[in-house]
């Protein structure tokens, strides 16, 4: 492992030279090739006096710096803690050092940062005079949340291990020796040692539950229960067969987990070039980030497509009767949504990928629940009740391909986004909205839908006039691509009007 080490105290022959030493004699043991810098020995202006780093003169030890974390996987910082941080020289070393362009650069529009050291770790050695469980858990370690989080995580470096030493003042011969083979230690066993097995743990259960993407499930579980609470009620029963109910929903949920996850898969190429990735947009980037392998994505994929079948065959075995239907309307939905990125399909390389999520998310998943309750695939009261939901996801899909656009169309995928430009597009999702609010407003006086939906179309007016109006701004502003959270956040959550509000009206 190409290991770096960089000594942040002022005086050389101190406490941090001696670990750093350790450390070093550790992982050369190990096997690991070792370069060292002693910012003591280095000569550098610690103060940028210029507004614009291109402007300031690049030393020479600060272009052997950079070029040093070129070559490194690990980089170990080794420095006292003065004033609850770092000693001026390494605070310096850093500003400095860590340049745009070279450890971070700033993304299209002025969307954030994207951190360009990824594939390093870091490990943090760092020797006080506090007591370090007091410096961790009563102060909230500021300055090792500074460097891990702030610095180095910001610029994309992690795993970041941090060992504290102290209380250093007062310290024994005995005690110094015993942090000097913990040092030591820590070295010989890179990399296992950069992280406690309980972060390793976290951090791998932190970039499934990215790759999850758990923010979108909700509107797939209210569509569902809204179709079981129609047919339920319907059938005359107070109470919905539980049972069903939930096998039905778990296998939706395994649905959705593959869905999700084989589209992380083939969307690889978009999502490497996407400058504008979001919250909504962009995908997890556990693979481009390197998180997560893609072996391990395509596993769980498949063994949650394949679960999620068996999970609705008990779900059919279970409703009155073999529901046969529910069976073959399942697994019809399964081809649209799995087909959104998956081969053959390809929905979203053909133009249809937006039309696929708005009818998987709504008709399929609302009429599969009244379907598992007794009712008819063919019952006119479920396909009406779904309409306004359909074309309220509709234009939130849509608008999530404006921010995706260039990196889209560089990777070959066709999205309306691609096929219409940003205008057309948002053009586009502007009708959609507006023709959801008309369709609410038509079932609220429908004889067999005025139950659910009556008067909501004046609930949730406000809500799409918002939406229209932040359309329009954007249509005149030129539609420029970039990020569109505020609108993606606005026109996700309009699409609970039309689920959330029934299913407290029927529940």
């Amino acid at each position: 492992m190409r290991t770096l080490i960089i000594v942040g105290h002022p005086r050389l022959g101190s406490l941090c030279t001696a670990l750093a030493d350790a450390y070093e004699r550790g992982a050369v043991a190990a096997g690991a090739h070792v370069r060292r810098m002693d910012l003591a020995t280095l000569v550098y202006d610690l103060s940028m006096h210029e507004r614009e780093f291109a402007l300031q003169v690049v030393e020479p030890d600060i272009r052997i710096a950079r070029e040093q974390v070129t070559w490194c996987q690990h980089v170990v910082f080794v420095y006292p803690v003065w004033w609850g941080s770092m000693p001026a020289l390494l605070k310096g070393f850093l500003d400095r050092m860590l340049a745009p362009g070279f450890a971070f650069t700033e993304r299209e529009g002025g969307q954030g940062f994207t951190g360009l050291l990824r594939g390093r770790s870091a490990q943090l050695l760092m020797t006080m005079d506090t007591p370090p469980w007091a410096y961790r858990w009563i102060l909230r370690g500021p300055g090792a949340v500074a460097l891990r989080r702030d610095t180095l995580g910001f610029c994309g470096i992690g795993p970041i291990g941090v060992e504290r030493f102290g209380p250093v003042i007062h310290s024994s011969p005995a005690q110094r020796a015993a942090w000097l083979a913990r040092a030591e230690s820590l070295g010989r066993g890179l990399p296992r040692t950069i992280e406690t097995n309980v972060a390793r743990l976290l951090r791998a259960l932190g970039a499934w539950v990215a790759a999850l993407r758990l923010q979108f499930y909700p509107m797939t579980w209210l569509a569902y229960t809204l179709g079981a609470l129609i047919a339920a009620r319907g059938e005359g029963r107070g109470l919905l067969d539980l049972r069903a109910y939930l096998m039905g929903y778990a296998a939706i949920f395994l649905l959705e987990v593959g869905t999700v996850l084989f589209n992380e898969l083939e969307d690889q190429d978009s999502d490497r070039s996407n400058g504008n990735h979001g919250p909504f947009t962009g995908g997890s980037r556990v693979l481009v980030e390197g998180r997560l392998r893609a072996a391990s994505l395509r596993r769980v994929a498949g063994i949650g497509a394949a679960t999620g079948a068996a999970a609705m065959t008990m779900a059919a075995g279970h409703a009155a009767g073999w529901r046969w239907d529910a069976t073959i309307w399942y697994a019809a939905g399964a081809v649209l949504c799995l087909g959104y990125t998956v081969r053959p399909l390809r929905m979203c390389y053909r133009g249809l990928g937006e039309l696929d999520v708005a009818i998987t998310h709504g008709w399929f998943v609302l009429i599969l629940g009244a379907m598992l309750q007794g009712g008819a695939w063919s019952a006119p009261v479920p396909w009406l009740l779904g309409l306004p939901v359909v074309l309220a996801i509709f234009p939130a899909i849509v608008i999530a391909g404006i921010p995706d656009l260039t990196a889209d169309r560089l990777a070959g995928k066709r999205t309306l986004a691609v096929r219409l430009g940003t205008r057309g597009a948002a053009t586009l999702a502007l009708i959609s909205i507006v023709a959801s609010g008309i369709a609410a407003a038509v079932l609220g006086d429908l004889a067999s839908t005025a139950r659910v939906y009556h008067g909501l179309w004046a609930m949730s007016a406000p809500h799409l006039v918002l939406i229209a109006g932040m359309l329009i701004r954007y249509l005149r502003a030129a539609a420029p691509i970039g990020r569109l959270d505020g609108l993606l956040a606005a026109s996700l959550s309009y699409i609970m009007w039309f689920v959330l509000v029934p299913v407290v009206r029927l529940w």
